[in-house]
């Protein structure tokens, strides 16, 4: 069971890209989601699925809901961040929390300190410099501009889908910028160990049910107070 564990660290490197000047999404959810198979070489039938991570967003107020690895629809935590700031969430009725309380109240974090969830870096890609552009492909009904690195142990292909709308939250900043898109898929094959993970990063207009009654409850809140 350890080797479930060890996932490529490139899968968890996140950085904010609000300083791009494209269309900035303004409400919405990220879900990102994994899939390890082991034995790969033989065949792709030893399989264990991991949601890492559901990102909300309102504006500049990010709720991230870590599901429990072998019960998604269980929440292990909820983060608050904000202006690169992370807040835990304690209070476990969400229709009772008051995020301006929380700000008020609780020493923030550094969001690259923060260690649930997604993380956060400024690290650019392995062996950047030494990839290999390919032709594009359709993925569900998408189109995706690819490149692969290719290495002595590892294997990885980049999924960039072209567009003009950026989301708070981005798989390695520098590549999306590069190739004027945003990179929602990581598949990678480790040589020795014969795994391959795949890793994706799967938008939606809506927030999850737990960020809705935050948010709301929220707004509800701040327009009493006008």
């Amino acid at each position: 069971m350890k080797k479930l564990i060890i996932l490529p660290s490139l899968f968890f490197l996140f950085v904010s890209i609000s300083c791009r000047k494209e269309i900035k999404s303004d409400k919405g959810g990220i879900d990102v989601v994994s899939n390890v198979y082991f034995d790969a070489s033989k065949n792709l039938d030893k399989i264990q699925s991991f949601h890492l991570s559901s990102l909300n967003y309102s504006g500049d107020s990010i709720l991230e809901r870590i599901p429990d690895a072998y019960a998604p629809e269980v929440t292990q935590q909820i983060y608050f961040i904000i202006d690169s700031l992370c807040y835990t969430i304690e209070n476990e009725n969400p229709g009772k929390i008051i995020l301006s309380d929380i700000i008020k109240k609780q020493k923030p974090l550094p969001v690259e300190k923060k260690k649930g969830g997604t993380l956060f870096s400024q690290e650019k890609i392995p062996n950047y410099r030494n990839r290999k552009n390919l032709s594009d492909t359709v993925l569900f009904k998408k189109k995706y501009k690819r490149f692969e690195i290719n290495s002595p142990w590892m294997y990885t292909r980049f999924y960039i889908y072209p567009t003009d709308t950026i989301l708070p939250y981005s798989i390695y900043r520098h590549a999306g910028k590069d190739y004027h898109g945003r990179l929602e898929r990581i598949d990678s094959y480790n040589k020795k160990t014969d795994i391959f993970v795949t890793l994706q990063l799967v938008s939606r207009k809506n927030w999850d049910s737990e960020a809705k009654e935050i948010f709301e409850f929220n707004h509800f809140i701040k327009n009493r107070k006008k």
